[in-house]
């Protein structure tokens, strides 16, 4: 599984001209799905991402989670994370999982982040999306497990 997390001041998802999610504080996370994946990876990323300290104290460091800042978070399911593009010019995406296995970890995974306390919307799986981000920072962190 493959998390693209950023720091945003608002985020939004937009289809077809209708916003279907919108935050404030918090962060945009894109959510790619490998053939490999499962209820372990699911658990484990969601604590990570509901613990891990990327928002400043009054200090300016990097010291408060989303939970301590009161955030919001949107998970936009992208099985882009998986492109492979050592050979050609054309992205290969075999290493994605099949919607049918990948749909039920993102929400899985949604549901888990509600559970540790961080009010969680969603893009629309399979969905063309237009997602406007506001990253502050900018603050862009690589998870994969």
């Amino acid at each position: 599984m493959r998390l693209l997390i950023q720091r945003v001041s608002q985020a939004s998802v937009t289809i077809n001209q209708q916003t279907i999610s919108k935050i404030g504080k918090g962060l945009l996370i894109l959510l790619g799905v490998g053939h490999n994946d499962g209820e372990g990876q699911v658990q484990f990323l969601a604590e990570k991402v509901a613990n891990l300290r990327i928002f400043e104290d009054e200090g300016g460091k990097t010291n408060l989670s989303i939970l301590d800042v009161k955030g919001e978070a949107i998970v936009v399911s992208q099985f882009t994370l998986y492109a492979d593009t050592r050979k050609g010019r054309r992205p290969s995406f075999i290493d994605a999982a099949l919607p049918d296995t990948a749909a039920p970890l993102v929400d899985r995974f949604i549901e888990l982040l509600r559970g540790h306390g961080v009010p969680t919307q969603a893009g629309q799986f399979g969905a063309h999306m237009e997602v406007e981000i506001h990253n502050d920072g900018p603050v862009t962190i690589w998870l994969e497990k």
